[in-house]
């Protein structure tokens, strides 16, 4: 923001997410010819309830940071990308971080500096909304000769249909007044459950 004073900018990197857990996991069903349960099916019977796979893999991220932005060059320092950021407003009484769609963070938390001057928000004070996917399928495999097979393939992407919210808007003023949009979240990072259905020849 201050070329003069890069001590200012001092903070979390834009890529960092405080947590983070990530796994996945692939389990063959133990039912039919030569599994566990049900091994001395054949036929019809085995190539109905044999060869049966889930899988499924799961997301979960805590926010990036997000750093409140004024909107415009008010420090007149020929910036075009307006990095500029406000100043914390002392006389602010309430929740800063109501975590809404509506609010993420509540606007009236910072005041516009005077003209000519750097804001002293921090960078990067604000954690951004997490993120929470889980991508579940389930497989069907069933020979059809020595090096042939078929494969049904059910595919079930954020199953559980959570939403996930984008980036709030960070420019806070308009003007010299606080933007409707500031602190508005207005998109999602995921799609709504998709469920495809695929058959796969492998050979």
């Amino acid at each position: 923001m201050d070329p003069y004073h890069p001590d200012r900018d001092y903070g979390r990197s834009s890529l960092d997410f405080e947590h983070q857990v990530s796994g996945n996991f692939t389990y063959q069903l133990p039912f039919g010819s030569g599994r566990r349960f049900l091994s001395g099916l054949h036929g019809v019977s085995d190539k109905l309830l044999g060869g049966w796979q889930m899988n499924g893999i799961l997301t979960l991220l805590s926010g990036f940071p997000i750093t409140p932005l004024v909107g415009t060059n008010q420090s007149g320092d020929g910036n075009l990308r307006n990095p500029d950021r406000p100043n914390l407003n002392p006389n602010f009484h309430g929740d800063p971080l109501p975590h809404t769609v509506d609010q993420w963070f509540n606007p009236a938390a910072y005041s516009l500096p005077t003209l000519g001057t750097y804001g002293n928000a921090p960078r990067g004070s604000i954690n951004g909304p997490g993120l929470t996917d889980f991508d579940f399928s389930l497989f069907k495999t069933t020979p059809i000769r020595e090096n042939k097979s078929l494969q049904f393939r059910a595919e079930f992407f954020n199953i559980a249909n959570i939403v996930n919210f984008g980036v709030p808007a960070t420019s806070i003023f308009s003007g010299n007044t606080i933007s409707s949009s500031a602190g508005r979240i207005s998109s999602a990072t995921t799609s709504p459950r998709e469920i495809q259905f695929g058959l796969k020849l492998l050979f």
